[in-house]
């Protein structure tokens, strides 16, 4: 059903990179979601002021605060999609993950506030009205939910929206709480314990997991998480099907908000081939990775040396620094790029034992220390691979990070 209100609502709906489609698709699902929650909440708060059902009350209002979440998306779209400026040369994108947040907070308030009431009504229970009506309804609008979720999902994954992505979990777990309330009807039919009151606080602990999770998810991209594995691995091997490029290195990508993404990475190339055909190598990389992965990326080549012999020499002279066995360590892919005034050592770096990541991050340093301590012209470049690679792949690869 979501394809046909798609293919009808949004013009060249296939076209999602373009930022106007993009806007589009989000207005389309906070519309929805507008109605959507609009139906619940009037359906359920009626339904909880008729039957004396805190549980059923705080429901309805977890219903109007997705309604203001869908809201929020509307216009967290719009000022996303405003054209870069002086002051903002990377566009506005990042206003949906700041939209995302006003989300959170509203979530977190509506939530603390059902919490006081319904452990006020498991103090002070009241009897609540039981009907076969009513429970049908409530059982539609758990059908309503999964739609939404449904609907959601699919638009995350056709325009990578953190937005939607968030929207159709919390649609998910509000399929859950409804669900909760179905079972405490039923359960209170049966029983005087308060479990009206009783629901109702596990309702409301839900609404503020739900925005705390949102929240810490929205920080983590505004602030500049890691990309991807998967992110990585395709950049990564895009650059290496290049004619010329044998490895790649210290591949950077920055966020600026969805479908705004710029990155850089450093190919090796072999130093004889000429420069020329190399640059028009590296042009169609550049283009081709805009192509297929919508990122504006700057690939910087990096000549590496072919002479066996003086690989092995500058190979030897690490080893005399550092000794593998003593740090359970081992070089792998070693390369180097000849300058007039030092030489870039590229290696990947495996360490035998499993280890954690701040661990890896220290030998990484020990290694750099030891090497330049005694050779200061030497520039080493350290990948990782092993038990603590982000990927595998036949070519040299590097992690990489958020900025």
């Amino acid at each position: 059903m979501i394809k046909y209100i798609i293919r009808k609502w949004i013009k060249d709906y296939q076209n999602v990179s373009d930022c106007k489609v993009r806007e589009a698709y989000l207005v389309l699902s906070g519309t929805l979601g507008i109605l959507c929650n609009l139906l619940l909440f009037v359906t359920k708060l009626a339904i909880g002021l008729y039957i004396n059902s805190i549980a059923v009350i705080s429901d309805a209002f977890n219903n109007m605060t997705d309604l203001g979440s869908s809201l929020v998306s509307i216009l967290g779209a719009k000022l996303a999609n405003r054209p870069a400026d002086e002051d903002h040369p990377y566009g506005h994108g990042r206003f949906e993950y700041i939209a995302a947040l006003v989300v959170a907070f509203i979530i977190f308030s509506v939530g603390f506030q059902l919490l006081r009431s319904s452990y006020d009504k498991l103090l002070n229970p009241e009897k609540v009205t039981f009907s076969a009506a009513i429970l049908i309804i409530l059982i539609l609008s758990v059908l309503v939910k999964l739609w939404m979720f449904s609907y959601n999902s699919y638009i995350a994954t056709a325009i990578n929206s953190s937005i939607n992505k968030a929207t159709a979990y919390d649609s998910l777990n509000d399929c859950l709480a409804t669900s909760l309330v179905i079972a405490a009807m039923v359960a209170g039919a049966y029983t005087d314990f308060p479990i009206d009151g009783l629901v109702g606080i596990l309702i409301s602990l839900f609404i503020i997991y739900a925005g705390f999770s949102i929240a810490r998810d929205t920080v983590n991209l505004l602030l500049g998480s890691a990309p991807e594995p998967e992110l990585v691995e395709k950049i990564n091997q895009l650059v290496c099907s290049g004619q010329c490029v044998v490895g790649t290195h210290d591949l950077e990508v920055h966020d600026y908000g969805p479908s705004r993404v710029i990155a850089s990475i450093h190919a090796e190339v072999p130093d004889y081939e000429h420069i020329v055909e190399v640059h028009a190598v590296i042009d169609s990389l550049e283009k081709r990775v805009k192509e297929e992965l919508n990122i504006n990326i700057i690939i910087h080549m990096d000549p590496i040396s072919t002479d066996l012999k003086k690989i092995e020499k500058v190979r030897n002279k690490i080893l005399s620094c550092v000794k593998e066995e003593e740090m359970g360590i081992k070089f792998r892919d070693f390369r180097i790029a000849q300058a007039a005034n030092k030489i870039n050592v590229i290696f990947n770096l495996e360490v035998l034992p499993e280890i954690p990541e701040l661990e890896y991050a220290g030998i990484k340093k020990q290694v750099r220390e030891k090497i330049h301590r005694q050779c200061p012209d030497y520039e080493v470049v350290i990948n990782q691979i092993g038990q603590n690679s982000l990927f595998n792949s036949n070519k040299p690869q590097n992690q990489s990070f958020y900025k």
